[in-house]
Order: C-alpha cells, then structure tokens, then sequence
C-alpha cells in the first residue's frame, strides 16, 4: 500500500514516564540525613515585575504557600493564565512539589522535568535521589512541576480507563483501505472525545505556554534566573524558555534533546531509525547470550517480524482474557527495554520474546506495556499521559498536508523494517486535531541567553543523537556533551564523566569544553 500519512512522536515522551516509573524506589534513604525545614512560603523577588507585561503583574508577584505532603517533601500550587494573550480571563493550577536542599541553604532552586509530554514533574521531584547526584541536591532546592493539562494540574480528559484500553490495544497499521479507514475512524473519535471533554484548554497546552508557566514559577520562587535539568521533551520547555526569556535563562541542562525544527513526521521518522539501531544493539547482544530468536541477525530479525505479523492476525494469550496481546501491545513492551541500559533491559527483553516465540505466552510483553504506559493491574491509568502526549504534540507539531515533503508509509519501512510499519500511522490522531497555537518551535534560538548545555547520546533511540547536535547548533550558546551509549538520556545513567560535567556546570557554571565526548 503506498499511502502518505501525517505522524507526530509515538514514544517521544511516554518513555519519559518510564524513566521516573524506574526510579520509583524507596523515597527516604536510610543513611541519608534529614533535611532541613523549610519556610512555609515563597515570596517572589523585589524586582519579580521587571520587564514583565502589567496584566500579569499579579501571577509574577504571587506567593506560594508551601505545605507538607509527605515525608521531606513540600507541595503548593501555582496559579497562571489558561490564556497567556487574554491574563484577565479563566486562570488554571500548576501542580508543584519541592525537595529542600539536602544542606538547608539552597543556592536557589533547580527546577526539573522528565519529559512526556504527559509525564508527572512532582513525581519525577519526589524521586529527587536518583534525578540528580548529591552534589546537587546539597545545593538545590529541588521543584518539579506537572504541566498544565497533567496529573494534578489542572488536567485535559479524553476518555475513560476502558475506552483508553481500546485506544491504545487497536489497530496498529494499515495494509489495506479498509484498514485504513478504520485507523482514521478511530483517531477522529479520539479527537472529538477530547475535544468534548477539554475544548477549551486544548488550544492552551502547548510548549510555549509551559514555558511561559516556568517563568511565573521562577518568579515565584525568588528566582532571578530560572536553573532547570529538562529530560526527552523536557528539552523542548528549556529550548522554549530560552527562547522566549533568554535575560531569565540561567543553568540549563537539556538532556536526550529533541530537534524543535523538525515537522511531526520528521520527528517520528527520527524514531524510527533511532529504535532501529537500539535493536541491532540488543539483537548483537542477544546472539551472544543464548538469543531466543536465533543464531544470526537475519535470523533473528525474521523471527521477530513473523513474531508480530502472527500476532497481529491472533492476539497471543496473556493470561487475561479480556486482554490478549495485541500488535500495538506486543510493540510497546517490546521498545520499552530498549531505553534503558543493556544489563538492565536486554535480559528482560530476551525473557518476554523467548516466552511469546517458544510458548505462544504474552504475558510478559503486556506486563512491560502496561509498564510503559502506566496501566495498573486494576485497569486504572495513573495520571493522564497516554492522553496528555497527544494533546501536546498535536497542538505543538501540526499534521502537515499530505506531499512531497511528508515521510511516506516506505519511508518508514525502509528507516526501520521491524517497527516502521507501526510508527507510520502514529500521528493520524493530529490530522483531526480541534485545535491549533501559532507556536513556531523552527525559530527557536535562545539568542542572549547564557551558555546552555546540551546533552546527546549516541545511541538513543527515542530523541537520536542528530537530534542533540541541531539543537546544539540551533542555540546561539548551546554546548554539546556527548555520551557514547544506547541507553535514553544521559545523566546519572552510568558514565561518571557526564555526571561530573553536568554537575560542575549546575554548581559552578562551568561549561564542558568543546566537543566531550563521554563514556
């Protein structure tokens, strides 16, 4: 079938849940001493309305009321426009949560996020001793926030859990016309149920208005200027913010960059070969390790695709009945190892494929689905992600009309044989999309901001290397660290020499030397 369809990211940022999913461990380290009390208010700086518009005067000067919400930890909520262009209109909650400084005299605040879009900033927060090192925890106050439209913000609604489980087990290609109209069908319900239940915030998510946000939360934090650690899409908010506030601009590290040039298809072919490699890497490791699949790379490629091809004409039993594994499950838990480092992912990966080749059984495949997008055992969803992703990069990155720049069908294929027939049809959601923003993330250049570091590994396969050199390039002060390695994202996922970097420039503003590379 030779179609032209209009895609936005997959993955981009719903490995981003993975990643703070992963991090989920004990909050409190027995041997890590108490932190310090903090005051139960935030009070902007004297000068919070320099340079700031009068009609919003009132959400920069703002005072945050801090209480305790467990163990160290601290929440509050800020409050901002819905509509940065009518400030006098609705206003919607900002979710916060603050880890005081290990040491009790923070050098102000570091501000973070895990990507997604969709993923959770409080929880990424409340997991602050595997976020950053100790080095920086001593010095920072540690914020995360959930975006506007997220988790305990003020959130969008599409559907309810089951219709979710339908949305996200369908169809995941199209090979014929009947097939196709099916996946359309199916993406512009999604749309219209969006659209019923959060019309009026959808035109209001965006990238650029997170951004704005994260300038009213400096500001009320006492900020002069914003430090942020910004992971997957969370490079995109600090590119935004660099953009948009470059005098505000302090530290900011943006780790596992996303390219913000690049049009929906673009990014989501980008994937494609980015997942594509981070297969040959584990498939190379898999052969040399009893490789359930065979005993070649040709081998074991076919196994797989004929793996999918099977299940997508019988959904392999799960142990659930009402939740056989279908292709677009089988395809979540099977990318979901691939982000993480091998002697973690790989044997996990190894065990699930062996069981569904060898046995016919699911069951372990679903499990990681249902880990990647944040399913529980109960059928309830935590948080909004799954619906957040789409919001967000359908207002961001728009479905372009169907041409001769567009990624074609083959084009996918050709990027990737096993998994780029899956990731064509990804973004048919955003050509029906309700709304729009006139964000134009192609003009990003940061211009005046300080030094900000930019950190790519050569082996990510959800934000690819490319990805860390353009932004790099794109930002009139952007410095580029490399970290050679497949794994998503780079700090604190095992290379002493990229943490050290990350840390000399968070603490004492030192910018890695031109061209590190990190192993």
């Amino acid at each position: 079938m030779n179609s032209r369809s209009s895609h936005a990211p997959l993955a981009l940022g719903l490995l981003a849940v993975v990643a703070l999913a992963a991090c989920s461990s004990p909050a409190n380290d027995p041997d890590e001493p108490p932190r310090q009390e903090m005051p139960p208010e935030s009070t902007p700086a004297p000068d919070a309305t320099e340079g700031v518009p009068a009609e919003l005067a009132e959400f920069y000067t703002q005072t945050l009321q801090w209480e305790d919400c467990g163990d160290q930890y601290q929440c509050s909520s800020l409050t901002v426009p819905l509509n940065y262009e009518e400030p006098e209109g609705d206003t919607i909650d900002v979710a916060l949560l603050r880890v005081p400084a290990a040491s009790g005299e923070a050098g102000g605040s570091l501000v973070v996020n895990p990507g997604g879009p969709g993923a959770s900033g409080m929880e990424y927060a409340r997991n602050a001793h595997v976020v950053a090192t100790e080095e920086v925890l001593e010095q920072f106050d540690i914020v995360g926030f959930d975006p506007r439209g997220v988790g305990a913000s003020t959130p969008i609604d599409c559907v309810d859990d089951a219709e979710l489980d339908e949305y996200l087990s369908g169809q995941a290609s199209a090979e014929t016309d009947e097939q196709l109209a099916e996946l359309e069908a199916t993406a512009e319900e999604f749309a219209q149920a969006c659209d019923a239940r959060s019309g009026d915030m959808l035109a209001h998510i965006g990238t650029a208005d997170v951004a704005r946000d994260m300038d009213v939360l400096r500001s009320a934090l006492g900020d002069e200027k914003l430090n942020y650690l910004g992971k997957s899409y969370g490079t995109f908010i600090g590119a935004a913010y660099a953009d948009l506030f470059p005098e505000r601009a302090g530290r900011l590290v943006l780790d596992g960059a996303i390219d913000p040039a690049l049009e929906a298809d673009e990014v989501a072919l980008g994937q494609a070969r980015g997942f594509e490699r981070a297969l040959e890497a584990f498939l190379e490791w898999c052969l040399d390790n009893d490789c359930p699949l065979g005993e070649s790379q040709e081998e074991a490629r076919a196994a797989l695709t004929d793996l999918l091809a099977e299940i997508d004409d019988e959904p392999l039993p799960s142990g659930d009945e009402s939740r056989p594994l279908t292709t677009s499950l089988a395809f979540y838990g099977i990318i979901l190892p691939l982000y993480s480092p091998a002697n973690e992912g790989y044997p996990v990966l190894s065990a699930a494929l062996e069981l569904a080749v060898e046995d016919g059984d699911g069951s372990v495949l679903l499990q990681l689905a249902d880990f990647y997008l944040a399913r529980n055992p109960d059928g309830a969803y935590d948080g909004n992600q799954n619906e957040a992703i789409v919001a967000v990069n359908c207002v961001d990155r728009p479905a372009r009309e169907i041409g001769e720049d567009t990624a074609s069908v083959e084009d996918f294929e050709e990027a990737s044989p096993v998994f780029g027939r899956f990731m064509a049809w990804a973004g048919l959601t955003c050509a029906a999309w309700p709304a729009a923003s006139e964000f134009e993330p192609a003009q990003i250049t940061g211009a005046g901001a300080d030094p900000i570091l930019v950190v790519g590994t050569t082996g990510d396969p959800a934000t690819p290397y490319e990805w860390a050199e353009a932004l790099a390039e794109r930002l009139e002060s952007g410095v580029l660290l490399t970290y050679d390695a497949f794994v998503h994202t780079a700090y604190l996922s095992g290379s002493d020499c990229v943490d050290d970097a990350v840390d000399s420039y968070l603490i004492g503003g030192t910018v890695p030397e031109e061209g590190l590379v990190c192993t």
